[in-house]
């Protein structure tokens, strides 16, 4: 008797449980709440970019989405460190800034979210320092730069940046050219790449700190309005005193400029999806060819480059 009642519950509880694991089968099949539906030619992701690369990234996904219309990527452009915070962020796919995920943070990426980061380097940015056209100084040293980023500098000018704490351009300019000393209490902080233009575009006695792909691109209608308010200083050659160079892509190409960074994609994603193919066109040629035309120097690519000759 008690053996089969006992066997009449499990048949019952059997069956139960059978149609609960359909039920959640079904729903999963079905692409629940957590499962994602995008793919190289539907959907949407969010990614997060260093403010200083803007310019061109809207280039890149304009040109993605115009291939693949039903699309969208959605850029959050953010101060590089809050970039690099998002990479544990589980809703964003790609973060885009000068430097991809370290050993430790790929280890708590794994562990948290249990998701493997993909980098790769894109493409050879620069600093380019701009000026008031109507200004005096327009050659500048490293050690110069140095000397006025420090407040030992015997120039009266202002130095500006696109904030003080979190910006890569501020990150790279303490590492590689202040080797760690603080930044002057002098320097001025605007709120993003295009107020440092406004900035020293209304004072006579600044000198502006952003990424070169704001200014590079003489083909732009708005990077040119930008070039009628500012003018591209030039900073002495690494290897040959007292020769002076422009952040053009072949000076980046052959770190004949001094102030060279990366521009890196650290991709996390669960399946093939949105975020694989826009990383993939990216380092692709026509993704290359948008760098290459924002005169940063694609990295993925080889376009060559060589000196023109000028004929008068």
């Amino acid at each position: 008797m008690n053996g089969h009642f006992c066997s009449k519950i499990g048949k019952t509880f059997g069956w139960a449980g059978l149609l609960v694991l359909g039920i959640l089968a079904s729903c999963g099949a079905g692409g629940g709440n957590n499962e994602p539906t995008d793919s190289a030619d539907s959907g949407t992701i969010h990614i997060s970019v260093d403010e200083s690369f803007k310019p061109v990234i809207d280039s890149e996904i304009r040109v993605y989405e115009a291939l693949h219309p039903k699309t969208h990527i959605i850029a959050h452009y953010k101060p590089e460190a809050d970039c690099l915070r998002d990479l544990v962020v589980d809703s964003v796919r790609m973060v885009i800034a000068t430097r991809g995920a370290s050993e430790a943070e790929r280890r708590f990426i794994s562990d948290s979210l249990l998701l493997d980061v993909k980098s790769k380097v894109l493409a050879y940015d620069a600093i380019a320092v701009v000026v008031h056209p109507d200004s005096p100084d327009s050659l500048f040293t490293v050690q110069e730069i140095r000397d006025l980023l420090t407040g030992t500098s015997t120039k009266k000018l202002r130095p500006v940046f696109d904030g003080l704490k979190a910006t890569s351009t501020v990150r790279f300019v303490i590492d590689s050219v202040l080797r760690g000393a603080p930044l002057s209490p002098k320097v001025t902080a605007a709120e993003s790449s295009e107020g440092v233009i406004d900035y020293v575009s209304k004072t006579r006695d600044a000198v502006g700190f952003i990424g070169v792909s704001w200014v590079g691109n003489r083909q732009d209608t708005t990077q040119l309005s930008y070039l009628s308010k500012v003018r591209v200083a030039s900073l002495e050659h690494p290897l040959v005193p007292r020769k002076f160079v422009t952040p053009a892509q072949f000076n980046i190409f052959y770190r004949r400029y001094p102030l060279v960074r990366d521009l890196v994609a650290s991709l996390k994603e669960r399946h093939r999806g949105l975020g694989l193919a826009f990383y993939y066109f990216l380092s692709d040629q026509r993704g290359q060819l948008i760098f290459n035309r924002a005169f940063l120097m694609p990295a993925q690519i080889d376009f060559r480059t060589r000196e023109a000759e000028v004929r008068e």
